[in-house]
């Protein structure tokens, strides 16, 4: 799906092939590829552009992903979601130097809101390395419950890495962003 979202600090969109330098350049950090299950490390330009060629502008909701532009700033990371063996599930990834500001937070809401607002998916997956609390808090603040421990591979470490799973209800969406909304008024 083409669509675009925007935040109030961000833009998300597309992957277009110019993202590359800029994806190549984050993702070559052991800190970032190293929560991720599914990038190799170390990352380079080619994985960008090959990941990058993969891309279709007519993917279903279930298949799509975003880039995160920060204004004026550029590409940040990305959120986006793919057919696991739980289902559809939500991943993001974000650069190290933007860490800890919210970003991915607000990322994680507006894709969430698109995802719910274009699908009639009563449930949606998704899931950290142990290690990561970081991510866990984030998913948790949208609602997200754990919902049990698997192994996953992690091509960045190469090696199975014990996984917490979590789930994530429409019911469970729509009343966090009914609490949200109410607590900002």
């Amino acid at each position: 799906m083409d669509v675009t979202l925007r935040t109030p600090r961000l833009t998300l969109r597309q992957p277009v092939l110019d993202d590359a330098s800029r994806i190549a350049r984050f993702l070559d950090n052991f800190a970032v590829a190293g929560n991720l299950s599914r990038v190799p490390y170390p990352y380079r330009l080619a994985d960008a552009k090959a990941w990058l060629r993969t891309w279709r502008p007519d993917t279903p909701a279930g298949e799509t992903g975003f880039m995160i532009d920060l204004d004026g700033e550029g590409v940040i990371g990305n959120v986006g979601f793919h057919r696991d063996i739980e289902g559809t599930v939500i991943g993001y990834w974000l650069a190290q130097p933007f860490w800890n500001r919210g970003l991915m937070s607000e990322a994680v809401r507006a894709s969430l809101d698109w995802y719910f607002e274009t699908t009639a998916a009563p449930t949606l997956a998704s899931g950290v390395f142990h290690f990561n609390k970081a991510s866990l808090a984030i998913q948790k603040k949208a609602g997200f419950v754990e919902i049990g421990t698997s192994s996953r591979l992690c091509l960045a470490r190469g090696e199975e890495v014990r996984h917490i799973d979590t789930e994530l209800t429409r019911t469970a969406w729509m009343a966090h962003r009914q609490a949200t909304r109410e607590s900002t008024r």
